[in-house]
């Protein structure tokens, strides 16, 4: 039984296929636009799920969408009618859009379906609608390792749950409890991403990001004002300072006269009260999540623990429920944010469709690694660099992995493009951009001269599994593959060890070097660090064990390959564009080596052209 499971129309499109229960492949519509969030109907991720079965999309039984759009219509309503005057502008505004995209998104579907995959017979009756959460849910439980647990949903919003619990058990999935919109943890987050001037819905990583330059002086404030946190777990928001109910903005005036300062605007100087803001906001927001925890812990009464829902990106908050040992297990979807709502659609549907089935396929790791997007032949990617007349060399895997290893080394910066690409926002090691944590300048090299971002963005470390407890301090409750916890760099690895110094505070303790891996260790002396398994990327494996016999050090800082402002590299086209716009030293393309300086620098490749590169 093969289910295609749809996310659209928020951000994040995506799409997944499985079959009886296994998850084939998967894709974000981002990759293939290369519009960063796209939220359009995702149509190239469907013809990639499609193509890569080798099956049109008849052979599909079922379509699943990851949420229901009249329940969403209905809390949309009832907020503009419940604030009343006050929200009538935006209401006029959006009322059209929300009359064509929320009440009539079947029909809507269903044409886009049947215009970009014509003779598509009975769409009406194999399209089926999974509730937001549900999704969430099922995303992190039925592609966990477990066959009992608690869920753990926490996002914005989805059509009334912005924070719900749920326990599944075999091929079972039931809702406990739920906290509903307005009160939303996932909403206050995004109200300080706006406040200190980033984008929201994409901004959010970032103050996570700054936070470790502050210290959490509004934390009570923050408590005692905007959150009310319960003795249960739960939590409420004082709404008097919030208007994303009824206007565009997050907050109002009363919120930044609350704190004495305007909302920064964006790419204004960041200054010590931005800094003390996000760490103020990061460390409320491990208190609320670590009280959710131990609130899933107790209704559910499981020794293990999955988490989905954009919060759960966090890998800050992830690592304090980890490290505060309530569960003996932690699993977070890689794909935790909307785009994984179509892998939990699919599984919802397939649940309630077949449950006798999910049960035999568990398996250590149905996301396989998050590899399971597009990938593409040698003979394809010579073709391209045939076309646009690029120098290369073909090179055998072991000596390639000899020849990256010993390039990075030598200090230089490698794009490196392998395999399947990654689902999810985390690149893994097969559409990264790879270089020496050794040097105290790369971290600054990578964001100003090749990710062209602020500077005071940090860079996670890949490393060897087995060398990884040498280095890191990790827990091992938690899986660390896919960059969704942070651990502390061993203080035997430290070149600074006085924690409360005043140097860790401030973009100007980037000058600070705290470690022998300088340019993977956070201003707190923490990592988003990414443990790499010869079964799930041998590639990434290999190259890191060339590294550590050159060097003795088995890790690599690991980047996402593209720049600031675009997805994440998907096709050779993307790759070599970014290669050649950027100050990367060089590319690998599947086996091909390119170094830049072979090249003519005078090549410019459209960004755009891989839209139309067909994959494998």
């Amino acid at each position: 039984m093969k289910i295609l499971g749809i996310s659209a129309y928020y951000h994040d499109s995506a799409a997944c296929l499985i079959d009886n229960g296994r998850i084939l492949s998967a894709a974000q519509e981002e990759r293939f636009t290369r519009k960063k969030h796209d939220q359009s109907f995702p149509k190239n991720a469907i013809k990639f799920c499609l193509d890569d079965a080798e099956i049109n999309i008849d052979k599909i039984d079922f379509i699943c969408f990851y949420e229901k759009p009249f329940q969403k219509f209905d809390r949309i309503l009832e907020t503009y009618f419940s604030y009343g005057f006050s929200s009538f502008s935006n209401f006029r505004k959006y009322f059209p859009f929300v009359i064509r995209e929320r009440i009539f998104q079947k029909k809507q579907l269903i044409r886009e379906i049947g215009e970009n995959f014509p003779g598509t017979n009975a769409i009406h009756d194999k399209l089926l609608f999974s509730d937001h959460h549900t999704s969430h849910a099922a995303s992190a439980f039925f592609a966990s390792p477990y066959t009992k647990a608690a869920v753990l949903v926490v996002d914005g919003v989805g059509e009334w749950a912005t924070t719900s619990i749920y326990y599944g058990s075999g091929h079972d999935l039931q809702p406990i409890e739920e906290i509903r919109f307005p009160h939303s943890i996932g909403l206050f987050y995004s109200s300080i991403t706006q406040y200190l001037g980033f984008k929201v819905n994409s901004g959010e990583y970032k103050v996570m990001g700054l936070a470790p330059y502050g210290k959490p002086v509004y934390e009570e404030l923050f408590e005692s004002e905007l959150v009310n946190l319960y003795g249960d777990g739960s939590y409420s928001l004082n709404l008097k300072y919030f208007s994303y109910c009824q206007q565009e903005t997050m907050i109002n005036s009363k919120f930044e006269n609350l704190l004495g300062h305007p909302m920064r605007q964006p790419e204004a100087k960041l200054t010590e009260f931005h800094f003390n803001v996000a760490a103020s906001a990061q460390s409320l927001l491990n208190k609320v999540m670590l009280g959710l925890a131990r609130r899933a812990k107790n209704v559910a009464g499981s020794d293990n623990l999955c988490i989905a829902g954009g919060v759960a990106l966090n890998c800050v908050s992830n690592s304090k429920i980890s490290a505060s040992n309530l569960f003996n297990n932690v699993w977070v979807q890689p794909a935790a944010g909307d785009a994984g709502g179509a892998i939990g659609a699919a599984l919802a549907a397939f649940k309630e469709i077949a449950p006798e089935l999910l049960v035999t396929v568990k398996q250590n790791d149905l996301m396989k690694g998050a590899l399971i997007g597009p990938e593409f032949t040698k003979d394809k990617i010579k073709a391209v660099l045939v076309k646009n007349k690029i120098k290369y060399d073909f090179v055998e895997e072991d000596e390639l992995c000899e020849k990256i290893a010993s390039s990075i080394a030598e200090g230089a910066a490698v794009g490196h493009f392998n395999g399947r690409m990654e689902f999810g926002p985390r690149a893994l090691g097969n559409r990264s951009i790879l270089a020496d944590p050794r040097r105290p300048d790369m971290q600054k090299k990578l964001n100003l001269k090749i990710k062209f971002r602020e500077s005071f963005r940090p860079f996670a470390p890949c490393v060897l599994k087995e060398s990884a407890k040498q280095w890191f301090d990790l827990h091992d409750n938690c899986d660390n593959s896919h960059m969704l916890f942070v651990a502390d760099v061993k203080r035997e690895k430290r070149l600074k060890t006085t924690d409360d110094s005043d140097e860790r505070f401030g973009l100007g303790s980037l000058e600070v070097v705290r470690s022998i891996i300088p340019a993977v260790t956070h201003v707190d002396y923490s990592a988003r660090l990414q443990t790499v398994d010869k079964k799930t990327n041998l590639r990434l494996h290999k190259i890191l064990q060339c590294f550590e016999d050159k060097t003795g050090c088995p890790i690599l800082v690991n980047t996402s390959f593209n720049v600031r402002g675009e997805p994440i590299v998907c096709t050779p086209e993307d790759a070599i564009s970014c290669f050649f716009n950027t100050n990367l030293d060089v590319l690998i393309l599947g086996n091909y080596l390119i170094d830049r300086k072979d090249q003519d620098t005078s090549i410019q490749i459209s960004r755009a052209q891989g839209r139309h590169f067909e994959p494998d």
